[in-house]
């Protein structure tokens, strides 16, 4: 993913951010899936250029992962890179994006953290609260917690702790592999975003949802070039 050298954020928009995902977070809930799912979605962003950025969502059947629909949105930047606070930037595509879907899924794997955050306020959590849809994130690097490796081979994993709190898991998707964060994001709980993150692998690093996702950003890029 692209993202461009920025100065050191204002720390007025920093305190403003931090109060919003303080207040998010009061709505966020942890929580077993209701249902088994039908459909599951999985979303990214990139930024093209650094005054554009373009968000993803793929739709797969639940669990064959046959390719549903496949949209996307490009827009504006309209909030600076800060770190810990990417989901105000991302969001708001992310949900444009999610509008153009005509079957919505039952829930959406995020590239990115759920409540593995400094403030428990990853981008899935906040896309899943702004959607009140089940949400998880599957990242590619850790944010904030301390865990030991999980075995070295596919489907081992080893617990996500920050100060005693269990924010997430750490996921061998692929043997010798560095391992992946999965942690819940809104109306999802822990067991349920590592056993779907675990059936929607299929030999790659990263589970199909978000993998696709990365795909068919890199192919909608040169549509828009």
């Amino acid at each position: 993913m692209y993202r461009p050298y920025h100065p050191p954020a204002d720390p007025i928009v920093v305190r403003d951010l931090t109060q919003q995902q303080e207040e998010m977070r009061t709505r966020v809930r942890i929580e077993p899936l209701h249902a088994e799912p039908t459909f599951i979605a999985g979303c990214d962003s990139s930024f093209p250029t650094p005054e554009t950025i373009l968000s993803v969502f793929v739709l797969l059947r639940y669990p064959t992962l046959e390719l549903v629909e496949k949209v996307y949105h490009v827009g504006p930047v309209t909030v600076p890179y800060v770190p810990g606070f990417l989901a105000f930037r991302e969001a708001p595509n992310l949900l444009k994006a999610y509008e153009k879907l005509q079957q919505k899924p039952d829930v959406i794997m995020v590239d990115g953290h759920g409540i593995a955050h400094k403030r428990r306020m990853g981008i899935a959590a906040h896309l899943g609260v702004l959607l009140d849809t089940p949400t998880f994130g599957v990242a590619k690097s850790l944010l904030t917690g301390k865990f030991e490796d999980p075995a070295p081979t596919a489907g081992s994993r080893s617990p996500l702790l920050d100060k005693g709190e269990l924010i997430g898991e750490v996921l061998r998707t692929k043997d010798r592999v560095l391992p992946v964060f999965v942690s819940p994001g809104h109306r999802c709980d822990q067991a349920n975003a590592t056993r779907l993150a675990v059936a929607c692998t299929r030999g790659y690093k990263l589970p199909e949802p978000t993998r696709l996702a990365d795909h068919w950003a890199e192919q909608f890029k040169k549509e828009i070039r």
